[in-house]
Order: structure tokens, then sequence, then C-alpha cells
């Protein structure tokens, strides 16, 4: 099992930034990709940003430039920087571990944390 504590949401101005986090526990050693998804008021969830245990990102294109993924293993927390906000950028923001466990992949949610960008 994976625990998953998100933190970091608010309300900011357009143009502003927040940084998200994401703490994992429980069974880390076998996460092996880590991201963040936003669902916004009547939309479906989406793929925002990930980062594979090897460092490797993922971004989706609305956010390229302006986000930023980044990881502290020691304190098994992700990050989500995110510049430039905009409007459109708000909607609840999830974490996610996707974890294998004896051959089978689980997904992991954290509870959700608001990102509301006035205009």
């Amino acid at each position: 099992q994976v625990q998953l504590v998100e933190s970091g949401g608010g309300l900011v101005q357009a143009g502003g930034s927040l940084r998200l986090s994401c703490a994992a526990s429980g069974s880390i050693f076998s996460i092996n990709v880590m991201g963040w998804y936003r669902q916004a008021p009547g939309k479906q969830r989406e793929l925002v940003a990930s980062i594979t245990s090897g460092g490797s990102t993922n971004y989706a294109d609305s956010v390229k430039g302006r986000f930023t993924i980044s990881r502290d293993n020691a304190k098994n927390t992700v990050y989500l920087q995110m510049n430039s906000l905009k409007p459109e950028d708000t909607a609840v923001y999830y974490c996610n571990a996707r974890a294998l466990f004896s051959g089978r992949w689980y997904d992991y949610w954290g509870q959700g944390t608001q990102v509301t960008v006035s205009s």
C-alpha cells in the first residue's frame, strides 16, 4: 500500500505561482511513476505531469514551459512548481503513484488540493 498526502494549493492571481507537494509513505520502494493530474468542474481528469523513478519527465502540452515536476527521493516527496498560472489552470489537483506489486500495476491517489487562479 502507498499513502499520498498533498499540500500547497490555494488561490492565486493570474501570472502568479504555486508549488504543490506530495509526500508518499508505505511501500514506496514499489513506486515506478509519480504524477499530478487535475480535474476541473465538468471535465475529465487529465494528466498534468509525471516523473519516473529514473527522473524522466512528461508534461501536458498546456503546461509545458510553465510547470516543473521534480522529486526529492530523500523525503519521498514530489513537487509541482506552477508558474505563469492562468485561470484555465483552475482545478482540483491530485497526486498519483503507480506501483508494481507481484507483477500487477496499482494506482494510488491523494485526496486532492484545490488550485484557483483568478483573472
